[in-house]
C-alpha cells in the first residue's frame, strides 16, 4: 500500500463531467489499497472571475488581506464538489481547507510562503483510510488570517504535503500529458519528454513554461519528492521530474516564453559605488522578483540600469524606486509592458559551445531583434518585443529540435 498525493488544476475540475472524471481517477488508486491525498485548484476561470469582482467593487485595488479572503473561496468550492462526487461514487472522503490540513504560512498576502505543515489532521484522516481533498493555494498565518500562495500555489501545496507526509509519489495532473520541448498547443513538432531533471524543470517553470509552478519544483528538489506530470483527460504515463535522468540526444530540453514581463529602466543614475545596491536592496524590501539586469557603461558621470520584473509587480517596483528618489537622484524611470522573454533550457548546453550563437541565429533569420540577454549554465534567455513571442519560440524550436 502506498500514499499517493495527487494535484488537479482548475481545468481538470472545470465542470461536473470533469469533476466526476477526476473522482474516478482518484477512486481507481484508492481501490487498489492506496491512501490518497488530493490537492485541488479553483474551478476553471474562478480565480480570474473573483479578481474581476474585486475590481468592480474597488477599481483602485483592495487590500491584499481582503483579496486573500476572497480568492481562497475558489478552492473551497472545488474541494466540496469533488468530495460530493466521491461520496456519490461510494467512497469515504473528507474535504479540508488549507488551515484544516495544517498549512501555516508567513504574512505576505498574495505571495505567502509555507512555514510548516502540522500533519496531525492529515495523519488522523489517513488512519481512517479516507480520501482527503485539500484546498490548495492557501494557508493561515500567525494572526489566524487566511493567506494565499500566489499563482500556481496548488502545485506547491501538493509537493509540501508529499514532503511532510513522506508520500511515495506526487502526481500533478494538467490538461497536457506531460512536459514537452515547447507548448504543444502553439508550437509544431514538439516532443514529449519521458524524464527531466529538477534543475531543468525549475528553469523552464521559472522562464514561463506553465506546466509546473517553479516554487513546487524547488521544493521537490529540496525534499527529493519525485514528481510526475500527466494528463487528467488521458490515462497514460506522463513526464517524471527527478534528480538524475537518462541522457537523451536532445541538447535542449525545452523552449519557453514568458509574456508576464515588465522592463524597467532607471535613467541617469550617478555613476558611483553603491547605487546598484541601494536600488536592488529597496526592491528586495518590497519583495520584488528581479530577473534580467543590464547596466550601461557610465558616461558623463551617469549610468542607466535596466531590469525585468513580473508584470503584476511592475507598479510595486515603481513605488519602491520612487520611495528612494532623493537617494538615487535619477533622471527618469521608463517602463515597457509589451515585452516577452524567450528561453532555451538544457543541462547539455554547458559542455556544448555555440548554443547561444545558434539561438541568436534563429532569431536573426526570423527578423526578431534582441533587447536584453541573460545566461546561466543551463539556460539562455532573451528579451524581445512581445508581439513576436510565438514566432520566436517556433523559430528557436525548429533550430534546435528536429
Amino acid at each position: 500500500m502506498s500514499l499517493i498525493v495527487k494535484k488537479f488544476g482548475g481545468s481538470s475540475v472545470a465542470n461536473a463531467e470533469r469533476v466526476f472524471n477526476v473522482a474516478n481517477i482518484i477512486i481507481d488508486d484508492y481501490k487498489k489499497g492506496n491512501d490518497v491525498i488530493v490537492v485541488v485548484s479553483a474551478q476553471g476561470d474562478t480565480t480570474d472571475d473573483l479578481i474581476e469582482k474585486a475590481k468592480e467593487i474597488n477599481p483602485d485595488g483592495p487590500s491584499k488581506r481582503e483579496m486573500d479572503m476572497l480568492l481562497a473561496s475558489g478552492e473551497q468550492i472545488s474541494i466540496a464538489l469533488l468530495a460530493m462526487a466521491i461520496e456519490k461514487l461510494g467512497c469515504p472522503v473528507i474535504s479540508l481547507l488549507g488551515w484544516q490540513a495544517g498549512f501555516n504560512t508567513d504574512s505576505h498576502h498574495g505571495i505567502a510562503r509555507i512555514r510548516n505543515i502540522n500533519t496531525e489532521r492529515l495523519k488522523l484522516e489517513v488512519s481512517k483510510h479516507k480520501i482527503i481533498i485539500v484546498a490548495g493555494f492557501q494557508g493561515l498565518n500567525k494572526y489566524d488570517d487566511l493567506t494565499t500562495l500566489g499563482r500556481g500555489g496548488s502545485d506547491t501545496s501538493a509537493v509540501a504535503i508529499a514532503a511532510a507526509m513522506k508520500a511515495d509519489c506526487c502526481q500533478i495532473y494538467t490538461d497536457v500529458d506531460g512536459v514537452y520541448t515547447a507548448d504543444p498547443r502553439k508550437v509544431t513538432n514538439t516532443q514529449k519528454l519521458d524524464q527531466i531533471t529538477y534543475d531543468e524543470m525549475l528553469e523552464l517553470a521559472t522562464l514561463g513554461a506553465q506546466v509546473l509552478n517553479n516554487r513546487s519544483v524547488e521544493m521537490a528538489k529540496k525534499y527529493n519528492v519525485e514528481l510526475e506530470v500527466l494528463s487528467s483527460l488521458e490515462r497514460k504515463p506522463g513526464t517524471i521530474v527527478k534528480e538524475i535522468v537518462k541522457m537523451e540526444k536532445t541538447l535542449i530540453r525545452g523552449v519557453a516564453k514568458d509574456t508576464n514581463v515588465t522592463r524597467i529602466s532607471v535613467i541617469g543614475l550617478n555613476d558611483t559605488p553603491g547605487v546598484a545596491f541601494k536600488l536592488f536592496n529597496k526592491l528586495a524590501q518590497f519583495k520584488i522578483n528581479v530577473d534580467i539586469i543590464l547596466q550601461s557603461v557610465g558616461r558623463d558621470g551617469t549610468k542607466d540600469i535596466t531590469f525585468t520584473v513580473p508584470l503584476d509587480q511592475g507598479k510595486d517596483a515603481i513605488t519602491a524606486i520612487e520611495s528612494i528618489a532623493d537617494i538615487l537622484e535619477y533622471k527618469e524611470v521608463v517602463t515597457d509592458n509589451s515585452c516577452a522573454k524567450v528561453s532555451i533550457v538544457g543541462a547539455g548546453m554547458e559542455s556544448h559551445p555555440g548554443v547561444a550563437s545558434k539561438m541568436f541565429e534563429a532569431l536573426f533569420d526570423a527578423g526578431i531583434n534582441i533587447q536584453m540577454i541573460s545566461t546561466s549554465e543551463i539556460k539562455v534567455s532573451v528579451l524581445i518585443d512581445g508581439k513576436y513571442a510565438d514566432k520566436a519560440v517556433q523559430a528557436v524550436h525548429e533550430k534546435f529540435i528536429q
